[in-house]
């Protein structure tokens, strides 16, 4: 070790030069397996290779992973089986219930390829059911378990800037949690699996009432006369700010609604709020009006709309 005449101690070996932070950066890198690359997993499995990360990807439109793989590197499968074989993680963001199983447990499904002591971390809005099923399954094959959704949108998985809302067993979320942080600005363990989903359930509830009610906001102003960016610019700074408010309301006025989460999957996730709902006898009134206020969108034809399209319905 070198000695330094005007210390009382030896320099510490990264002195030496950058061998020993290479070192220790490349014991940092995981092998992962990211399967699904719709408007979110696409970014998200993008921000893990680029921390370093070793990225197998697997999506059913082979095309999107081939595509993924030129843009970052890594490689594609043609399974979510070979995708997590020999992988230390493997992330899923995929659509309900159903493609959850089919990718876990399924003959050619993640939990068949993947090894003892691997963990499986799913970042899809999924039910309390299908979650606490799936950790089941995982952990008679060694596997642990992370139901981690995800809220921040579009434009928070591009920017790596995702909230994230974790269940699992500590330990098991602390070996996952340096993964997420490439695409989490907040990742927070809730408490044993089945956790994440559930506060995913509370977020979507408050999300529901928060649009309705600017919507209604913003319909009130434009029947009134008044400018509804000058409107928003005078209270979005008080009690009725939010989100919704300084993020959506300038395309919400301008009534563009092609970006953003869209109508169809805010359904499926309030479908799955209401039926948790219901059964832990927990009221949701609000959340059920929203949701036949969001029907009438689809109706409407805008399935694909974002979810801030619920001011359509009032004009």
């Amino acid at each position: 070790m070198p000695w330094d005449p005007l210390l009382t101690c030896p320099l510490p070996p990264f002195i030496k030069g950058s061998d020993t932070q290479v070192q220790s950066r490349e014991s940092d890198m995981a092998k992962c397996a990211f399967l699904g690359l719709g408007v979110m997993g696409y970014p998200m499995a993008g921000h893990l290779a680029a921390k370093g990360h070793e990225v197998t990807v697997y999506n059913r439109t082979a095309a999107k992973a081939e595509a993924w793989v030129k843009e970052h590197g890594g490689a594609s499968a043609a399974t979510p089986r070979e995708a997590a074989e020999g992988a230390e993680f493997v992330m899923a963001c995929v659509g309900n219930d159903d493609d959850l199983r089919a990718i876990c447990t399924a003959d050619d499904g993640a939990f068949a390829g993947m090894g003892t002591g691997a963990i499986f971390v799913d970042h899809t809005t999924v039910s309390a059911m299908v979650t606490n099923d799936m950790a089941e399954a995982a952990a008679e094959q060694g596997v642990g378990y992370v139901d981690a959704p995800v809220s921040g949108g579009q434009a928070g998985a591009e920017n790596g800037a995702l909230a994230i809302m974790c269940g699992g067993a500590e330990d098991t979320f602390a070996k996952a949690e340096p993964i997420m942080q490439a695409y989490g600005k907040s990742v927070k363990r809730m408490g044993e699996v089945s956790a994440g989903q559930l506060t995913k359930m509370v977020n979507q509830i408050c999300i529901a009432g928060l649009v309705q009610g600017l919507s209604e906001g913003l319909a009130f102003a434009e029947k009134a006369g008044l400018d509804g960016r000058a409107v928003v610019e005078a209270i979005s700074g008080g009690a009725a700010g939010s989100w919704q408010m300084v993020n959506r309301h300038e395309t919400m006025l301008d009534d563009e609604f092609e970006h953003g989460f869209a109508v169809d999957w805010m359904r499926k996730d309030l479908a799955i709020c209401l039926a948790e709902g219901n059964q832990m006898g927990a009221a949701l009134p609000v959340t059920a009006l929203v949701d036949q206020f969001y029907k009438d969108v689809q109706n409407m034809g805008g399935n694909r709309w974002d979810t801030s399209s619920l001011i359509r319905r009032l004009r």
